[in-house]
């Protein structure tokens, strides 16, 4: 199968298209700056530059590659495209992001349809945004919070349209955990072991991991099966801030973190930092092992942390 992955040196889509080349598939790959082509011809796969917020771009890269499935990989959510982490200002920090998931994704349907591509693959998000009302584990059931008059409102609208339209054109939207793995917490262990990454409250809010692999996997079967509709891709064990966190800590060989009260996280912070930290909901993985037949390599981040940070360490 010819796969053409928008977004291939993101921290995802290096581990992806290994995976997608091992299963026997031939992937054209985009990134922004020349300067990343050989690292594309190092991994595999041909590389293309594309500036995914140009429709013209996008429409002559796709029909150039005359994939048989479009993967939607595209953010801009590094350091040398967004800058430093920025809680308190996610649709500032997000900013770019967030076209991309709306402007780019119209531009890869677009030119989907107009290179005659049957299906497409696109990255969503799930990781503590689920509905904050009932339980604290979420199935592809329970509606995404929208974040309604917190900063964090645009981020989410932008994931709720990537969903719909692709599920819309007959596709499967992926919603990712929290990534772990080469290149992918970086900056959050950083923060750790500056005891800058506090524990808010009581940090009873859940969130769920994903390593980069088992990220990859999953993706390389809702490509190959040709997947409709909405998959959680998370790992075994969602949980809350007091359990992960202090963990992540001690596997990155830092002190344990700090504790702050909520009023003064939403101060420095802002809201969707403590929403995170004290009311964020977890999500379910059943649908994805049980409908593709997914199976982890790192089915809980206890020990993908350490073995990932102990490592990284050694």
């Amino acid at each position: 199968m010819r796969v053409f992955l928008a977004g291939g040196t993101g921290v995802l889509g290096r581990r992806l298209v290994p995976q997608l080349l091992a299963a026997g598939h031939q992937v054209t790959a985009t990134t922004t700056s020349p300067d990343k082509l050989p690292l594309l011809a190092d991994l595999g796969a041909k590389g293309v530059v594309m500036d995914g917020l140009d429709a013209a771009s996008v429409g002559e890269a796709v029909a150039f590659a005359r994939p048989d499935t479009i993967v939607h990989q595209m953010t801009a959510i590094s350091v040398a495209h967004a800058g430093k982490p920025d809680l308190k200002h996610p649709d500032r920090w997000f900013a770019r992001t967030i076209r991309l998931r709306t402007e780019g994704t119209d531009n890869l349907l677009a030119a989907a349809e107009a290179t005659d591509v049957p299906h497409i693959v696109a990255q969503s998000y799930a990781s503590w945004n689920g509905i904050r009302r009932g339980g604290w584990v979420k199935t592809e059931d329970d509606p995404l919070d929208p974040e309604t008059g917190s900063r964090a409102r645009p981020g989410m609208e932008a994931i709720r349209y990537v969903e719909d339209a692709v599920v819309k054109a007959g596709g499967v939207a992926l919603r990712y955990g929290a990534f772990y793995g080469p290149g992918a917490v970086d900056d959050q262990v950083e923060l750790v072991r500056k005891r800058q990454f506090p524990l808010v409250g009581g940090g009873t809010g859940y969130s769920s991991w994903i390593h980069l692999d088992d990220a990859a996997s999953a993706t390389v079967l809702a490509v190959e099966q040709r997947a409709t509709g909405v998959f959680n891709i998370v790992d075994d064990e969602p949980a809350p801030a007091n359990q992960w966190l202090p963990h992540l800590a001690a596997c990155a060989g830092a002190r344990p973190p700090m504790r702050m009260p909520k009023w003064l996280a939403r101060l420095l912070a802002g809201d969707a930092a403590v929403t995170m930290m004290t009311e964020g909901r977890g999500f379910s993985n059943a649908k994805a092992k049980r409908e593709l037949g997914w199976e982890l390599r790192h089915p809980s981040w206890r020990q993908g942390f350490e073995r990932e940070l102990k490592e990284a360490r050694a």
